[in-house]
C-alpha cells in the first residue's frame, strides 16, 4: 500500500463502512429476534439453547453485582464502619473552569497538572451527499 492514497481506497472503505453499518443492524435484528424466542421458551433472566440445522444458539445470562453507594454508605455509618468508606479526592473540573473564568485562579497555578491525550479517528464521507 505505500503512501499512495487513491479515491478507489476512499471509495472502498466508504462502501465497506456502510455494508458494516447494514450487517450490524441485520445482527440486532437477529439478536432481538433470539432473545424474544428464549424469554418466551424459558423467561427472561434465564439461559437457553437449542440446536437448528447443525448450529448451536445459545443464550447466557451474565450477572453483576455493585453496592448501591448512598445506602451502603448510610448503613456503614449507621454501624460506625467508616474505615470501610473510601474517601475520593478528585479535582472538581466544573468549578475549576469558573475559577479561571472569574480570575480567581490562573493557569500558571496549574501548570503541569493538565494531562492531554489524543486519538486518531479516520472519517470518509462523499463531498456530494448520495
Amino acid at each position: 500500500m505505500g503512501n499512495l492514497i487513491t479515491g478507489e481506497m476512499l471509495v472502498k472503505y466508504y462502501e465497506l463502512n456502510k455494508q458494516k453499518k447494514e450487517i450490524e443492524m441485520e445482527m440486532n435484528t437477529l439478536k432481538d429476534a433470539f432473545q424474544k424466542y428464549f424469554n418466551n421458551l424459558v423467561g427472561t433472566d434465564h439461559k437457553g439453547e437449542i440446536t437448528i440445522s447443525g448450529y448451536k444458539l445459545q443464550r447466557q445470562i451474565r450477572k453483576t453485582e455493585k453496592y448501591d453507594e448512598v445506602e451502603t454508605i448510610k448503613r456503614l455509618e449507621e454501624l460506625q464502619m467508616n474505615e470501610l468508606i473510601q474517601v475520593v479526592k478528585k479535582p472538581y473540573e466544573v468549578k475549576i473552569k469558573a475559577a479561571l473564568n472569574l480570575g480567581l485562579l490562573n493557569s500558571n497555578h496549574l501548570e503541569g497538572c493538565i494531562i492531554s491525550t489524543t486519538s486518531p479517528a479516520i472519517s470518509v464521507k462523499p463531498i456530494t451527499p448520495r
